[in-house]
């Protein structure tokens, strides 16, 4: 495993001490700033030692220049490299394609628990991908125009309408906006041939699948596939979109994901 200079983000818990740390991977197009707005403050507060690392060619993790040459394999290295400079066992909380990236990991090494928010699916991201191409058309051209900055009222709509719930306002949108770059190709290639990879022998530990009910991604009726591979508990929040830690709703989710921790012992 070759090691790479992974940047993190780190907010200390405050109050107890009791609870174990939380290690935060966010998903395609995202960065770990994603997490800074809402959860690494909230479930501090908690009481979790939080942290969230850019996966490679994100956010402020090297990379950068030769990010459409990363792999999914290769994101799991830089998760398994975090880890182990943690130096004590941590919960790890993946979103979307980072929910694939704690799977790859823990096909090595095992973990107290895992959160998986909005997951990709075992099979893959391909259903999704013709789904939106068939509903919301103009929904890559306006992707690719909002990961070079660029924003019109129509695009702003469309993202809304795959990303987020009715309820997340376009100034949060516009704020959202500098926690996103581009994706590597080859990691959404990987993404797209999942089904086709037939994966180590998995761990036993607690796990909870968490969906939005208005994803438009991947809907609730999918978390049933990522639960059954993991004989996971399945927790849907009413009303809320795709992204999750950041959507109106954001709150409910931390709330359910954090009960369901501390209930982990």
């Amino acid at each position: 495993m070759k090691l790479r200079r992974i940047h993190t983000l780190h907010q200390p818990a405050v109050g107890r001490k009791d609870l174990p740390p939380l290690l935060f991977v966010h998903g395609g197009y995202a960065t770990a700033a994603c997490w800074g707005e809402y959860f690494l403050p909230w479930f501090s507060r908690r009481g979790f030692d939080c942290h969230a690392l850019d996966l490679s060619g994100h956010g402020r993790s090297e990379g950068r220049e030769r990010l459409h040459g990363f792999s999914v394999d290769d994101y799991a290295d830089d998760l398994t490299q975090v880890v182990r400079e943690l130096g004590q066992p941590a919960v790890l909380v993946g979103h979307s394609m980072g929910c694939v990236v704690v799977e790859r990991h823990l096909e090595r090494e095992s973990a107290p628990a895992a959160v998986l928010m909005a997951p990709v699916p075992p099979g893959g991201i391909l259903g999704a991908t013709m789904t939106i191409a068939l509903t919301k058309p103009a929904f890559f051209d306006q992707q690719a125009r909002s990961t070079r900055g660029e924003y019109a009222a129509e695009g702003l709509s469309t993202l809304r309408e795959v990303y987020y719930s009715a309820e997340t306002s376009t100034d949060d949108l516009l704020r959202f906006a500098p926690l996103f770059q581009d994706e590597s190709r080859r990691a959404l290639l990987d993404l797209s041939l999942l089904a086709m990879r037939f994966g180590r022998r998995l761990p036993s530990l607690p796990v909870l699948a968490v969906g939005g009910e208005a994803d438009a991604v991947f809907p609730p009726a999918v978390l049933g596939f990522t639960a059954a591979r993991w004989r996971a508990e399945v927790a849907v929040i009413p009303r809320a979109g795709h992204t999750l830690m950041l959507d109106a709703h954001w709150q409910a989710a931390a709330e359910r994901i954090a009960v369901w921790i501390e209930r982990q012992g």
